[in-house]
């Protein structure tokens, strides 16, 4: 219960018991329950889907549904999506590209991230609602976007020197973290599931040779906005598949 109580506290604002403080070891070897945490809001996704959908048409639904992810999760993937945006589209060398990223200021690059995918979300979402699509990728979405942080930790080095996380995150937690993502996409949609793993996987094998290749490795930033990339990647690919 301690370990998913870390990864409750360290990837969502819903409070957990107070006095509990967890140290990195705790929050790096919790990752094997991040998609566990994806799976919980997920399943309030698909509640507000069920009780919004009663009084308003798809759309409000689908923005009010992007709303829920920013509140529950204090906006940390978004911000991270930004920061990602200003260092790699703005810095030139490496040493810049950290520093920008470091910058709690909001450049042209993030901002036009951030609107991007807003309207993307809330666009696909709308959408697979008004198929009646929408519960599967309302659950995996969240999960598999969590789910993508444990490989990139696992098999790319740190690019700041603190790695206290990041070094405690490691076989076990990956096989831990894709048992649940099996049988989270053998529940919710099986093939169509499997395609948005494979998508993701494929993403998140391109999005850490970028990171590699920019910074020498990832950050917290990079694995945050791995997060949105991999979520948006899901929802795509879910709108492909129930056309």
């Amino acid at each position: 219960m301690r370990s998913l109580a870390a990864s409750i506290a360290f990837l969502t604002r819903i409070p957990v018991p107070w006095g509990v403080r967890f140290s990195a070891e705790d929050v790096g070897k919790s990752a094997r329950w991040f998609p566990l945490v994806g799976l919980l809001i997920g399943g309030v996704y698909v509640v507000m889907m069920g009780v919004l959908g009663l009084c308003f048409p798809p759309g409000v639904v689908a923005v009010l549904i992007v709303l829920a992810e920013a509140l529950l999760t204090g906006a940390l993937h978004m911000d991270a999506l930004a920061d990602i945006a200003d260092g790699f589209g703005g810095g030139n060398t490496r040493e810049d590209i950290l520093r920008i990223m470091r910058d709690h200021a909001i450049g042209s690059y993030g901002a036009t991230a951030l609107i991007l995918l807003v309207a993307l979300k809330v666009t696909v979402i709308t959408a697979l609602l008004q198929r009646q699509q929408a519960v599967p990728y309302l659950i995996l979405v969240p999960a598999l976007g969590r789910w993508s942080i444990v490989p990139l930790c696992r098999f790319l080095s740190y690019a700041r020197e603190s790695r206290a996380v990041a070094s405690h995150i490691g076989t076990a937690e990956l096989v831990w973290a894709s048992l649940i993502i099996a049988g989270a996409v053998a529940f919710a949609a099986p093939w169509r599931g499997l395609a948005c793993w494979l998508a993701v996987a494929a993403t998140s094998t391109w999005f850490g040779g970028l990171c590699f290749h920019k910074i020498g490795g990832i950050t917290g930033d990079t694995l945050g906005a791995n997060v949105q990339i991999s979520e948006s990647v899901v929802l795509l690919t879910g709108l492909a598949l129930s056309g």
